[in-house]
């Protein structure tokens, strides 16, 4: 069985609620497909906003991060409750900003993503690696060990249902995007290493996505490799563009 595609937009740290309703406003049109699943990342004070206008579309909302505590004295944070209270269905984790700038462990997606699991959240967990790392050829080994402490005590039936995002660090906002062999190299180590932790119908049903750069002239090639299935899209989601990415046959 063929895997459905996943595009994704992070809009990241862009975007007042007023100028994120426009931009749904504006690319609702130009989103519209039976052939896969779209899912606008936004900020978190967009996020219900966003939910309304984008009620009776094909358009999901995901959360950029969450905390792994149901409520408490964890002032500024959010709690999954609260996301799916709001009608958030996906929730976006362990990005490598992340991990760089909040210095977010792998132990701590860990949680995040048991956490999400348990309220209902579909995680699109992020991974992936340094120029530094790339160039040390330590991108696999890094890169096996976010996903084997990502998924720790991640059931099979609940891996089924996460979507995993590679996002080659030294690729994201740079213009320099991973070549599609490149992509789909890593991508595929990721599915051979789902093998290893579950089994390969696990591995099989699993969707892992490429971000870094994609845009329109490239999301073709990449969404084409048999191992990658769809796109963590940064830039390019905050412009009309992003229909292309979308519609990238």
């Amino acid at each position: 069985m063929a895997r459905r595609k996943i595009i994704a937009g992070n809009w990241k740290m862009n975007k007042t609620p007023s100028e994120a309703v426009a931009l749904v406003n504006e690319l609702k049109p130009l989103v519209v497909t039976d052939e896969a699943d779209v899912v606008f990342g936004v900020p978190a004070i967009d996020i219900v906003p966003v939910v309304e206008a984008c009620k009776g579309t094909n358009i999901a909302v995901a959360a950029e991060n969450m905390y792994y505590e149901e409520s408490g004295a964890y002032t500024g944070e959010i709690a999954p409750a609260m996301l799916v209270d709001a009608g958030v269905k996906y929730v976006i984790l362990g990005h490598s900003e992340r991990r760089e700038y909040f210095k977010e462990t792998d132990a701590d997606i860990n949680k995040k993503v048991l956490k999400a699991l348990e309220h209902g959240l579909t995680p699109i967990m992020c991974c992936g690696e340094s120029l530094e790392q790339r160039e040390q050829g330590i991108t696999m080994d890094w890169i096996r060990q976010q996903v084997k402490i990502g998924l720790q005590n991640v059931t099979a039936d609940q891996a089924k249902t996460i979507v995993i995002a590679y996002e080659p660090i030294w690729a994201i906002g740079t213009g320099k995007t991973a070549t599609s062999q490149q992509a789909e190299e890593v991508c595929k180590g990721i599915r051979e290493c789902i093998a290893e932790i579950y089994d390969e119908a696990t591995a099989e049903a699993i969707r892992i996505q490429y971000g870094g750069s994609v845009n329109a002239g490239n999301a073709a090639e990449l969404f084409a490799m048999p191992d990658i299935d769809g796109g963590l899209v940064g830039g390019a989601s905050l412009k009309a563009d992003f229909g292309k990415i979308v519609h990238y046959k």
